[in-house]
């Protein structure tokens, strides 16, 4: 699973989103929808996935497009780059905690 992040500085222009992305190789062709929000939902689904140790990765565009999307809905073939960005990331950053390195 991984959560995308798009925080706003002013409250009253744009109010932060999150989604909740989960990728099961071998289960479904693509990453799923799992959760998504905004305002106090986007933050409590934040706060679960740090509480989780699950990576969680800010793209304001990429968030954006997500929202759209259903829950329970794989990503269209069009946001594969963009979310295979995300989810090298999140690998990365995993790999990196195994081996007891610091995270940037």
């Amino acid at each position: 699973m991984s959560d995308l992040s798009n925080e706003s500085k002013e409250p009253t222009k744009a109010m932060k989103k999150a989604v909740a992305l989960k990728y099961s190789p071998g289960e479904s062709e693509a990453p799923i929808v799992t959760a998504k929000g905004q305002g106090r939902l986007a933050e409590t689904i934040l706060e679960r996935a740090k509480a989780n140790g699950v990576p969680v990765q800010e793209d304001a565009a990429l968030v954006e497009v997500l929202s759209k999307l259903d829950l329970d809905q794989q990503i269209p073939p069009e946001l594969y780059q963009l979310v295979a960005e995300v989810l090298t990331y999140v690998y990365q950053t995993e790999n990196r905690a195994k081996k007891g390195e610091n995270q940037l």
